[in-house]
């Protein structure tokens, strides 16, 4: 491979931390490259590159000066060390890329480390993992759902350290799917305590059992859905071919063959499986009908939508009063007004 040498000492700065306008020394993991057309037929190669803090996807166009070398060189799931300049574009942030070459075994020495582009969640996976089995030990009270809940659990433990929630716009990082699912738990066992007080006559009663359940598995089926490799999360063949909900209902149809959970209980249990997404263009074959399935729904849809609305404030380094729309969300989020946002 044609290496283009990097013989100036600049010191590393993390691509993460990068001002925009800013030329900067960086290691990079590249992350996606895709052949596509212009409207007018011109091709061109989709690209991104990322660290553990941010990832910057750009066209590079077939008659630019690294044309070439993109598409007959770099290889997504490779690490290189990059001279470039971070520049914010009506298509939102880009790199302007002066220098490209693989990283090399004399770059741990400025600091390389093949983990360093792999962001995580900042909570602790053990300490996630646990707290998620004390809900399913003290707010799940049929033990035949609980000891189901549990099972699953226990059998993916060491998976679910790991997993990504998505892979990408919410908690796509090691450790996000717990931190994603532990947050839906908790926003569930409130809402189920609350509207099972308000709503004490419903007919049959809220299902608490149903709701702690349901949040617990929502996004169980993703651990066939996706696996995790050096540029983070893609779709497996199940994945692409089935998707997480049918594979999540399918999971607890399997452990329920050794905890025989009663009929009604686990009909209504894979009903907030596969109606979590609420609409078959987001993947799911019913909508929530039932009081259970609509509160899980809700929280997790709240939780993916904060999450993604948090990293636009984080991320977006545009000036005003609102962010670019040029994001997950595909809208602007609004700051406020300079100098009358309270800091404090």
């Amino acid at each position: 491979m044609r290496q283009t040498q990097i013989n100036i000492p600049t010191p590393v700065t993390p691509l993460g931390e990068l001002a925009e306008g800013q030329e900067a020394d960086f290691f990079a993991l590249m992350s996606q490259k895709e052949e596509m057309t212009t409207r007018d037929g011109k091709p061109y190669f989709r690209v991104a590159f990322r660290d553990a803090q941010r990832e910057v996807r750009f066209p590079i166009w077939s008659d630019a000066p690294l044309a070439e070398s993109c598409r007959k060189e770099w290889q997504v799931g490779e690490f290189y060390k990059l001279r470039a300049v971070l520049r914010e574009s009506n298509y939102g942030l880009q790199l302007e890329i002066h220098k490209i070459r693989p990283v090399e075994d004399s770059d741990h020495e400025d600091g390389f480390d093949p983990h360093m582009c792999q962001p995580k969640s900042r909570f602790d996976a053990n300490q996630m993992f646990a707290e998620l089995i004390a809900f399913a030990e003290g707010e799940i009270a049929n033990p035949d759902l609980g000891a189901l809940v549990l099972g699953i659990l226990h059998e993916h433990r060491e998976l679910l350290l790991s997993m990504p929630a998505a892979k990408r716009n919410h908690h796509a990082y090691v450790a996000g799917f717990l931190e994603h699912v532990l947050n839906v738990t908790r926003t569930c066992c409130h809402l189920a305590d609350k509207y099972a007080d308000l709503y004490d006559d419903l007919q049959p009663p809220l299902n608490k059992d149903v709701v702690i359940a349901g949040a617990i598995l929502h996004d169980i089926g993703k651990i066939r859905e996706l696996e995790t490799g050096p540029a983070g999360a893609e779709y497996t063949s199940e994945g692409n071919l089935i998707g997480h909900i049918l594979q999540g209902r399918d999971i607890i149809r399997e452990m329920a063959v050794r905890h025989h959970v009663d009929t009604e209980t686990l009909l209504r249990l894979e009903h907030v499986i596969v109606a979590h997404q609420r609409l078959p263009e987001w993947g799911s074959p019913k909508p929530p009908m039932t009081p259970e399935a609509l509160i899980v729904h809700y929280a997790d849809d709240l939780d993916a939508k904060l999450a993604m609305m948090v990293t636009v404030l984080k991320e977006d380094t545009s000036e005003g009063e609102l962010t670019s729309h040029r994001n997950a969300m595909g809208q602007s989020v609004y700051r406020g007004k300079s100098g009358l946002v309270d800091a404090g």
